[in-house]
């Protein structure tokens, strides 16, 4: 598989990333445990996961499936969301994050973590607060390098400078949701991360399943599949709009012998910006199809037409920036 650069930290991280959320849930641990070696197998070296998954189990299963090989892969964890009912155990505060950090090391049975991440921002904390205390816990040997989840563009901004200004451990990637269904991304955050030397990690690169095209329609969901565990997500995500991109991925597939999936994939490993794309499966099968996305590259006019396809109506004042400067 290939490598790539985490960021500027000179660390080789393979382009695509085996995520973890379903360890625990979808996966039980021999499903876990078969897929974490078939990734291992393929070249990857690159795990990531979060304290939330399952609270805790997802973490447990994933140090347990790596066992002897943890030293191996690239091992990324993320904390901040609430592990218990208990109003203290969660935030991105710093008694918070440090016992998350302590109870992460314990579930996935290791010394270090490589990268941490906080995994959504916290508007009750001043983002140096966090920052100052991940810098802490970078000293102390506990993680290696820090990174930011689902920030908006200026907060990430924000949390650069503190690193610089500070001289704390600075930010090295972002974790943001991006696919062809969903390029939000593309107006800020990308950009920003590209000036600045941040690795992006893209979650849910195939758009929660409907990029895969098994899905025809919200009313048509499967009652077992994850769309079919809520309504709501289901009508949000099978939109018109998206269920049109989802062919625009299927009619290109077709036409080069590839999955749906494996397309939409190849699309996000691609994107100017972009370092690892991170993988869901509940199974080796699906594992497979998705590894399948790596080693080639889609041809320009098919880039194309999926950019076309997945183009939406840009607010203000990006319309008038593209406008002007189009002039």
């Amino acid at each position: 598989m290939q490598l790539r650069t985490l960021g500027r930290t000179g660390v080789k991280v393979s382009a695509l990333c085996l995520g973890t959320m379903t360890f625990g849930n979808e996966a039980d641990f021999d499903a876990a445990q078969a897929i974490v070696d078939r990734y291992l197998e393929a070249g990857g070296n690159f795990v990531d996961t979060a304290d939330v998954y399952q609270r805790g189990a997802a973490e447990e299963i994933t140090g347990r499936a790596l066992g002897a090989r943890r030293a191996q892969v690239v091992l990324a964890t993320k904390g901040r969301m609430p592990m218990s009912d208990d109003p203290l155990d969660r935030g991105a505060n710093r008694r918070h994050l440090t016992r998350a950090v302590e109870a992460s090391l314990t579930r996935l049975g290791t010394d270090w973590i490589d990268l941490y991440q906080v995994h959504w921002p916290d508007p009750s904390v001043p983002i140096e607060d966090t920052l100052a205390a991940l810098d802490d816990l970078v000293n102390a040997g506990k993680i290696r390098y820090v990174g930011l989840s689902n920030y908006l563009g200026w907060e990430l901004q924000r949390g650069i400078d503190a690193c610089e200004r500070h001289g704390w451990a600075p930010i090295v990637s972002h974790q943001p949701q991006y696919s062809l269904i969903s390029r939000e991304i593309e107006l800020e955050t990308l950009p920003l991360c590209a000036a600045n030397g941040i690795a992006v990690l893209p979650w849910s690169p195939l758009g929660g399943g409907v990029l895969t095209g098994k899905y025809t329609a919200a009313a048509a969901v499967p009652a077992d599949s994850r769309l079919g565990a809520s309504e709501a997500q289901a009508k949000r995500r099978l939109s018109e709009q998206n269920l049109q991109v989802a062919q625009a991925v299927g009619a290109v597939a077709e036409a080069i012998g590839k999955t749906s999936a494996q397309v939409a994939l190849n699309w996000v490993l691609h994107r100017p910006g972009v370092t690892s794309p991170i993988l869901g499966a509940r199974n080796v099968g699906q594992l497979e199809d998705n590894l399948g996305a790596e080693g080639w590259e889609l041809a320009a006019e098919q880039v194309t037409a999926l950019d076309r396809a997945s183009r939406l109506p840009l607010p203000y004042p990006h319309d008038m920036y593209r406008l002007i400067n189009a002039m």
